[in-house]
């Protein structure tokens, strides 16, 4: 298959589970599955070390260019967030932009962001945000509100709001801003759910994320695979979208 991983990462977080936050892994579980691409960020990165874990996804792209497309994490309470943002768009294999409000305590409208969807808008290059319903910094409100300020940057809201209850939340939010795209990785999507979704926003505003190394690339990928869908919105959701976005 041709298909196009919108969010993964490298790397380990403190309380979960992950045997080989490699790449070397994920290209193994990617090989077996049919992966063509993985859009990554550095799990070092999200949490406690934003310039470490950069460094970090520079290295990993450059040892396996055209495999693994790199998110820059911005870290919004570096003073120097704003020039080393442009700095490692510079990198081969850097694609986009990975915003985490939650683990950052910044609310996804707030002006804590504003530079980095500055930069994004300037580059042309998508922004990854995790988005969780409920949350006082990701709810699928603050991309509703966020999205329409910067109508040209494709916005992409992880996990779809996270939760059951906050999928029609998310659903919400796109029909307010157009240039948001909905991802599909977490525990919680079902492919019942996946299916909603595509019936209220369509499946041109629906990407395929895993959250590998985070989540099993495996299981969601089977979750779109297995999931009642034409062929047609199958193949958009796992390739199209993104291929759209790039």
């Amino acid at each position: 298959m041709n298909v196009i991983d919108a969010h993964a990462h490298l790397g380990r977080w403190f309380n979960f589970a992950i045997p080989d936050g490699s790449a070397r892994s994920l290209l193994a579980v990617m090989d077996r599955c049919g992966v063509a691409q993985a859009c990554v960020s550095h799990l070092l990165a999200v949490g406690p070390d934003a310039r470490a874990g950069n460094a970090l996804l520079v290295a990993d792209l450059a040892r396996h260019p055209g495999r693994l497309l790199g998110y820059a994490v911005y870290q919004p309470h570096d003073p120097q967030a704003g020039a080393r943002l442009r700095d490692l768009l510079d990198a081969p294999g850097m694609v986009g932009v990975k915003l985490h409000p939650d683990v950052h305590e910044a609310e996804l409208d707030s002006p804590a962001y504003a530079e980095a969807f500055e930069i994004a808008a300037e580059r042309g290059v998508p922004v990854l945000s995790h988005g969780q319903y409920g949350s006082p910094w990701s709810d699928p409100a603050r991309f509703a509100a966020v999205g329409p300020r910067y109508p040209a940057l494709p916005l992409l809201m992880g996990h779809a709001g996270l939760w059951p209850e906050g999928f029609a939340a998310a659903a919400r939010a796109a029909a307010a801003a157009p240039n948001l795209v909905l991802e599909t990785c977490g525990s919680r999507m079902t492919a019942r759910h996946l299916v909603r979704l595509v019936r209220e926003v369509g499946a041109e505003r629906i990407a395929f994320g895993s959250d590998a190394v985070f989540l099993d690339l495996r299981v969601g990928l089977g979750r779109v695979a297995l999931a009642e869908l034409s062929e047609a919105e199958r193949a958009q959701i796992l390739y199209g979208t993104m291929k759209g976005l790039f």
